[in-house]
């Protein structure tokens, strides 16, 4: 039998993400925080965790000063994507380049989805912007601001210029959005319907637990809580999340930490010869530097792993910041390279 002849054709053609893990000792490729919480507490692992995660969902609502109900959980931002695009359906419009599973997972549901190139200030072109929601009447448009991979957050009234236009769903994607200056969007719900914001605990130090929320008006929470599946956060991730919560102070010494840092190891980088870092608003920094693939395997040799940004954003490489020691690590290895 021919496995493959079975599978539906938009998925045959699919290319699975691949999450490599390559040994290293200074790993500064994933955009995690250097910073975790090790809890482990009375978690009753013969009962179901609590399917509508009301005590997490009642803190993060809390936190960004909305109700319960406009905040619905996910097993990563991930899920709320695939869920959101599985509720309202396509076209789907994106940037690029950006976060990949926007494309992935509307593949993956058939759905018909287009990329659009971002200026050379890696901002959003509002005139093929304004084309695409014309031609294409997109039922979803996906911004990440800040930006992966290129770390900038885009112009906020370019955003509210197409989130006023749009006819369909715009979704501002924050996971990088405490590691910035600017202002978040989730203030702006109550103005706009079509509007829905996405966070995620990954960048904080959490990316073990898969942890992600949308935030939303109660309409599109309510539809899109139908395709969500029971029991979707197990109950170890619920509880370590919401300790972690009740710890704000501990997590904003630690996001201030890395923004610090962030910081430090722009100025480094911009003292380099023939290396060009991108300003970032997120925790880790995009740089263009002239022998790309040879950096990135000799960084990797001396136990550095770095992300190569090959076939995203040519000549690029893209570091997270690290702890001070890491950061260190990585400077001093890349000086001897160059």
């Amino acid at each position: 039998m021919d496995i493959k002849k079975l599978v539906k054709p938009n998925v045959r053609s699919l290319k699975a993400y691949k999450a490599e893990d390559i040994p290293c000792k200074v790993k500064l490729d994933a955009n995690e925080s250097p910073y975790g919480f090790r809890v482990l507490e009375n978690i009753n692992t013969n009962r179901y965790p609590d399917p509508e995660a009301k005590e997490l969902r009642g803190l993060v609502a809390k936190s960004l000063k909305v109700r319960t109900e406009n905040v619905l959980h996910g097993n990563g931002s991930d899920e709320l994507i695939y869920n959101l695009i599985a509720t309202f359906g396509g076209p789907v419009v994106y940037p690029t380049p950006t976060f990949s599973m926007y494309g992935i997972i509307s593949q993956a549901l058939g759905e018909k989805y287009t990329g659009l190139s971002l200026d050379d200030t890696f901002d959003l072109d509002m005139d093929g912007m304004n084309k695409q929601m014309q031609r294409l009447k997109p039922k979803m448009i996906f911004l990440s601001s800040p930006n992966n991979p290129t770390g900038n957050s885009y112009s906020a009234d370019r955003i509210l210029h197409i989130i006023k236009r749009s006819k369909g769903i715009v979704v501002v994607d924050e996971a990088y959005q405490q590691f910035s200056t600017k202002k978040s969007f989730v203030p702006l719900l109550k103005r706009y319907k079509n509007l829905v914001v996405l966070r995620t605990l990954s960048k904080v130090g959490l990316a073990g637990l898969r942890t992600g929320f949308m935030i939303a008006h109660k309409d599109i929470v309510n539809e899109v809580n139908k395709v969500r599946l029971p029991f979707n956060l197990n109950s170890l991730s619920q509880k370590v999340a919401i300790n972690a919560l009740k710890e704000n102070r501990k997590l904003k010494e630690r996001i201030n930490s890395i923004i610090s840092e962030r910081k430090r190891l722009f100025k480094e980088l911009a003292k380099m010869d023939s290396v060009r870092p991108f300003p970032s608003d997120a925790n880790f920094i995009l740089f263009q530097v002239k022998t790309a693939d040879k950096c990135y395997r000799g960084l990797l040799k001396r136990g550095v792993l770095v992300r190569n940004m090959k076939g995203i954003a040519g000549g690029c490489l893209r570091v997270t910041v690290g702890t001070p020691a890491e950061n260190n690590t990585f400077i001093k290895n890349l000086k001897q390279l160059l």
